[in-house]
């Protein structure tokens, strides 16, 4: 079963290390025989009363388990995780559920932190109701929240964009379709005729593949442009620290 491990505000304004890239380093520390399915970023509300760090965007860890009593592992690891590299004076939360939860209120709750304020009192209560883990690291704890909601999004399945998924920063640019194809990542075109890539078409990515999470699987936009496939988005300012 998939098990999904959500953190948030593990750093502060210009921390060497921000949560998406604290997120994938978390693969490190997974116990042999559990492996990681994918980390996904989620866009929460960009709201002047919301103390986030830069862009408010948690992140959340998907991991395969044969056996469910590895749940409490993964937990105290996360919790050492987030203990060994969150920046001083941030305020972590972490959100662990299994995929058999009620994820209703997870769900309906990460909706709603894309458009609106939500608080930690509603955070615990839908938590407490699904009998998912949830806890408070640091600081404020305002962490919980978007723990919470990155959970919720990424059960959703139409929310957010991977960091990580099937090793694809060690795709090649350009890339073909049948090599994203086998690695799980669909790419779809976007463009008005919605036409398809053939296998062997190159698609241009400029370094950074970042499919989205759609359908709940990764699905990798790309647009026909001057006679070539190119993958939407772009890097980051610096992907490799920040992401």
């Amino acid at each position: 079963m998939k098990i999904y491990l959500g953190f948030d505000d593990t750093d502060v304004l210009g921390a060497p290390i921000g949560t998406g890239r604290l997120v994938r380093m978390f693969e490190k520390k997974l116990p042999s025989g559990v492996p990681l399915w994918g980390v996904l970023r989620h866009q929460l509300l960009m709201d002047e009363r919301i103390p986030y760090t830069s862009h408010n965007s948690p992140a959340c860890a998907v991991v395969e388990v044969a056996d469910a009593s590895l749940v409490p592992v993964l937990i105290d690891l996360a919790i050492e995780h987030i203990a060994e590299l969150a920046s001083p004076g941030s305020d972590p939360g972490l959100c662990v559920a299994r995929e058999d939860a009620d994820f209703t209120g997870l769900i309906e709750f990460g909706l709603a932190c894309t458009h609106a304020i939500e608080t930690q009192e509603h955070a615990v209560a839908v938590t407490s109701a699904a009998g998912v883990h949830l806890s408070g690291h640091g600081g404020t704890n305002d962490g919980i929240i978007g723990a919470t909601a990155a959970v919720g999004l990424s059960v959703f399945g139409w929310s957010g964009r991977f960091l990580e998924f099937n090793r694809l920063r060690d795709l090649p640019d350009p890339v073909r379709v049948e090599q994203l194809i086998a690695r799980g990542i669909l790419p779809v075109s976007m463009d008005r005729d919605a036409s398809v890539p053939a296998p062997d078409a190159l698609i241009t990515t400029n370094g950074w593949i970042s499919p989205r999470l759609w359908g709940g699987r990764p699905v990798l936009p790309i647009n026909f442009e001057e006679g070539r496939w190119l993958a939407q988005g772009k890097p980051p300012r610096d992907a490799a620290i920040a992401e």
